[in-house]
């Protein structure tokens, strides 16, 4: 049960990370379907610095450096989302579909060009980050804690505050419901815009690296993250753009996750002799059953999708 606990709040780290990604960029007009490549960038970045920190860094300055990488590739990378998107018009789904396939190649070429560079006869995807991992982690009585599980409780607080109590979250939500009248009040709808996509990019980086540290030491790069970008955005829709229930959502969702990762632990799930892959299965399939009976409800902010044009009112 301590097990179940403990992958269940840490998948639903990465999810409510990346779903408030997801959020911050829709509620200023630009959907983001690149989560997923967003992801895989920040887990290189953050795999990076732990191959080149070193075991012996202090944990403080692992902690700090790892996440500010993670966090530093994803908002370069989601910038290309931005220029597209906003400063091109390109049709935003088409951009975030191409930045998924790119990411994971992107991704592959590096860290395989990196290890071949290091040893001829290495040619392969993975960085291993066994020890440096344990900067993250404190045991208590058998729990093994992740400070990023700190971290997105935080970010799910600083994000109701944002966006419901400050003038730039208003302003930042009037972008994507409404930018023609947000732009005759003077709001620049275009920086909200590019603020809206790059925050996404910052949170969707830090669940990159939470979601390849969670329960193992290595990543092979060309695996990506598994659906799991998606599987964001299926969170953030069930919670209906609001920061409070994503994060419920998200531990919806990371609880069925989890199951995938423990549920040889409980007789009376292997009673039931469903293979593996059913458990691997259920959060997608989960997913989709939620999405199809709360869609139609759906809050989604009225403009998002929509490129902004100055000059038509």
């Amino acid at each position: 049960m301590t097990l179940l606990l403990q992958y269940t709040i840490i998948f639903a780290s990465v999810l409510s990370l990346v779903a408030l990604g997801g959020c911050f960029a829709e509620h200023s007009g630009v959907i983001n379907l690149g989560l997923e490549g967003i992801m895989v960038m920040g887990a290189l970045g953050g795999a990076l610095a732990m191959k080149y920190l070193g075991a012996e860094t202090p944990k403080l300055v692992m902690i700090l450096v790892v996440s500010l990488s993670a966090i530093a590739f994803g908002v370069l990378y989601s910038s290309l989302l931005g220029f597209a998107s906003i400063n091109f018009k390109a049709d935003q789904t088409l951009v975030g579909t191409a930045m998924n396939m790119l990411a994971t190649a992107v991704a592959t070429v590096i860290v395989r060009s990196l290890n071949t560079a290091e040893d001829p006869n290495n040619v392969s995807t993975t960085i291993q980050y066994i020890n440096q991992k344990k900067a993250f982690l404190v045991n208590l009585n058998g729990f093994e804690f992740n400070w990023f599980m700190v971290m997105a409780l935080c970010a799910l607080i600083i994000s109701t505050i944002v966006l419901y109590r400050t003038r730039f979250g208003l302003r930042l939500m009037a972008c994507g419901e409404n930018p023609q009248a947000a732009d005759s009040v003077g709001i620049n709808v275009y920086k909200m815009r590019w603020a809206g996509v790059l925050i996404s990019g910052l949170l969707g980086g830090l669940g990159g690296i939470v979601y390849i540290t969670a329960g193992v030491s290595e990543w092979k790069f060309e695996v990506g993250v598994a659906g799991f970008g998606f599987l964001a955005l299926a969170v953030m829709i069930f919670g209906q753009w609001k920061p409070y229930r994503i994060g419920l959502a998200a531990l919806l969702f990371g609880f069925f996750r989890a199951l995938s990762n423990v549920y040889s632990g409980f007789p009376f799930l292997m009673a039931l002799k469903l293979p593996g892959t059913i458990y691997n299965m259920m959060p997608y399939i989960i997913s989709l059953i939620v999405l199809a009976f709360t869609s139609k409800n759906s809050a989604a902010p009225k403009a998002e999708g929509i490129p902004y044009d100055k000059g038509s009112r």
